[in-house]
């Protein structure tokens, strides 16, 4: 390794550690578990935001003694956080990549200012990472800066990783951008996606704006790209062969940005075999491979919190609070529109409205941490919930008693497990996700199979979580039927349902997630 330079280098919108006062804590999170023993075995570094608009230099930021990571801070000032962050990563892609639940907007300045926030992340890791690092990219937020690093280091194996959902070709090309953002993507030697559909629809984008995709045609990988089979380790689906020169030209500052000219033709006449297939590959082309990384938790720790004396006596602790219901109803999620808080809530209603659940023995604690909170859809996100939350409670709840319990601040990792314990029913319910974590952790803390699911069957966690009570978030009934279903059958049913998907979650974890795509960058560097 170069002085001072990293042989493993973690990039990704924020550093795993938070502002308290004039210190810093480490930020929970699956990520930083899964990669830290990486990081500290290659003396890795980590390039972030530091979560403050305030400037950070290197020198301020929390030692590697102290936290096993070297971290480098990418500052943003408020101009960057409201057109980068607010803007284009949450007004524009988000919503346009979980399939328009609402209207994205279409902003040239956010874009601008995403380009350049891009480009000093990919300056600040390019400085922190040796010359033949292994280097990976998170989210939707750093698009481009695997192509801006494959510029200036053309020998680094780059990652990058899509935690949420990648949409279908007919919603991308609404981007004004797209070209600069699948450029910037391919910059990487592998593309990761949660699930299959992640994955197809990227393959397919690519195919649709002309360049050149091998999809595996083998028996096994064509079955698991349709969906007919779940994936354990990881699972490379497809090929893309790209020309690095038309990256840096997508990539280019000034007039480049935004002219829709699609990848160069290339004359197959003169060809190399590819390292990976075998298969003839055009010279001066370099193959992309794209697949499929279901990412998990650490479960052994969820459960371990689980079943702690002290979480055991919060847990009944809590039921008593509660009035201890027959049935305890619960949801925990971000207050944000793809999350399904509303329709949920409303499922809950009509199951009231109709007698199907009666309000003296049904409680539902709903947690929604505020999230996004300057942004217009998530306001009136939050006021069309507390809307229904004021309804249910005004119809049938009770003095002092509440059907609905709704906490709207963050709470601490110990009161969320002890919820999760207490919770008969969590209800997992998103219109939209790439895998959802939290239903993951629900199951981890009913390893004693206990409990009942109510998942979604669009979140990447409904292609692991099989034996859940899968239901269509966008119809009312259809959530309904799932929550009846969940409490009429007998606890024998409930107790096989929960614990294969406990043997799921605790096979497949974090760690093997991060060592499953790892393991693929890796031996992209076998050059």
């Amino acid at each position: 390794m170069s002085a001072n330079k990293s042989d493993f280098v973690v990039i990704a919108n924020r550093l795993p550690v938070d502002r308290d006062g004039d210190g810093w804590t480490a930020a929970p999170g699956g990520l930083v578990t899964a990669l830290k023993p990486v990081l500290e075995k290659n003396d890795g570094a980590w390039v972030g935001w530091p979560g403050t608009t305030d400037p950070v230099a290197a020198e301020d930021m929390p030692s590697p003694e102290e936290t096993g990571i070297t971290m480098f801070p990418v500052n943003l000032d408020t101009e960057d956080f409201t057109q980068f962050y607010e803007g284009f990563s949450n007004a524009t892609l988000w919503p346009l990549y979980h399939d328009l639940i609402v209207q994205p907007k279409y902003d040239r300045q956010w874009w601008d200012r995403y380009f350049e926030v891009n480009k000093r992340f990919a300056e600040a890791a390019t400085e922190a990472a040796s010359d033949d690092a292994m280097v990976w990219v998170q989210d939707y937020q750093l698009h481009l800066v695997p192509g801006m690093m494959r510029q200036q280091s053309p020998n680094l194996r780059l990652g990058f990783f899509l935690h949420i959902p990648f949409p279908s070709p007919e919603l991308f090309r609404q981007l004004p951008w797209r070209r600069e953002v699948l450029a910037g993507t391919l910059g990487s030697d592998v593309v990761g996606f949660h699930t299959q559909d992640g994955a197809r629809n990227f393959l397919d984008t690519l195919r649709a704006l002309d360049y050149e995709v091998q999809t595996d045609d083998d028996e096994e990988s064509a079955a698991f790209l349709r969906g007919a089979r779940l994936p354990e380790d990881g699972f490379v689906v497809g090929r893309v062969l790209v020309d690095d020169a038309y990256i840096a030209d997508k990539l280019g500052a000034g007039s480049n940005q935004g002219k829709q000219t699609p990848p160069p033709e290339h004359s197959h006449s003169s060809t190399e075999l590819s390292h990976t297939t075998g298969l003839p590959t055009p010279k001066d082309r370099r193959e992309v491979l794209v697949g499929v990384f279901p990412i998990s938790i650490d479960s052994a720790h969820v459960a371990e919190t689980a079943h702690s004396p002290e979480s055991v006596a919060h847990t009944n602790q809590l039921r008593a609070q509660l009035g201890s219901p027959r049935l305890l109803l619960a949801g925990v999620d971000r207050m944000d529109y793809t999350k399904g808080i509303l329709h949920r809530l409303e499922a809950v209603e009509k199951l009231l409205d109709d007698g199907k659940l009666k309000a003296n023995e049904v409680t539902m604690v709903q947690v929604a941490t505020p999230s996004r909170e300057r942004l217009e859809d998530y306001q009136q996100t939050r006021e069309a919930v507390e809307r229904v939350v004021s309804r249910i409670n005004g119809n049938h709840g009770a003095l002092g008693r509440p059907v609905v319990h709704y906490v709207h601040r963050s709470l601490p990792f110990e009161e969320i497990v002890a919820l999760y314990s207490a919770a008969d029913m969590m209800l997992v319910t998103p219109l939209k996700d790439g895998m959802n974590l939290v239903a993951k952790e629900y199951v981890a803390c009913h390893s004693d199979g206990t409990g009942a699911l109510i998942l979604s069957e669009f979140t990447g966690a409904a292609t692991q979580l099989t034996t859940a009570y899968l239901c269509n978030p966008h119809d009312p009934e259809s959530v309904g039927r799932a929550i009846l279903r969940a409490d009429g059958e007998d606890a024998a049913q409930r107790r096989e349902r929960m614990s294969a998907m406990w043997e799921n979650v605790r096979h497949h974890d974090v760690d093997r997630w991060a060592r499953s795509f790892l393991g693929v960058l890796e031996g992209k560097g076998e050059r």
